[in-house]
C-alpha cells in the first residue's frame, strides 16, 4: 500500500508538472501571437502613413496618424453603441479634464438641489 501510495504521488506530480508545463507553453505561443499582430497593425499603418502622404502633398505622418487615431477612436465608439448590452464608460483622465470632471459635478449637485426646493 505505501509504495502504491507512493507510485501514486508521484504520478500526480508528474501531471501537475506537464500541466503546468503546457500552459506555460501556451501562454508563451499566445504571446508570440500578439507579438505578431501587433507587428502586422504597425507594418500596416506604416505603409498607410507612407501611402497616404505619397498620394496626398503636404501632409506629414503626424497628420495621417491622428486621422488614423480619430477613425479608430470613432469605431470604437460606434461598436460600443451598437452593443445593447455594453456597459462602458469613458473618463477622461488627463489633468485638466479631473477639473472638468469636478466642476461637472458639482453643478450636477447644484441643479439638483435646486431642483427640490
Amino acid at each position: 500500500m505505501r509504495v502504491a501510495a507512493t507510485e501514486k504521488a508521484e504520478a500526480e506530480k508528474i501531471l501537475q508538472i506537464k500541466r503546468a508545463e503546457a500552459e506555460a507553453e501556451s501562454k508563451y505561443l499566445s504571446g508570440l501571437g500578439i507579438a505578431r499582430q501587433r507587428q502586422a497593425i504597425v507594418d500596416g499603418l506604416r505603409d498607410s502613413v507612407l501611402a497616404f502622404s505619397v498620394n496626398v502633398p503636404e501632409t506629414t505622418a503626424k497628420d495621417v496618424m491622428d486621422m488614423v487615431l480619430v477613425t479608430q477612436y470613432f469605431d470604437t465608439m460606434s461598436e460600443i453603441g451598437a452593443s445593447s448590452r455594453s456597459s462602458s464608460v469613458f473618463i477622461p483622465h488627463g489633468p485638466g479634464a479631473v477639473k472638468d470632471i469636478a466642476s461637472q459635478i458639482r453643478d450636477g449637485h447644484l441643479q439638483a438641489k435646486n431642483l427640490r426646493i
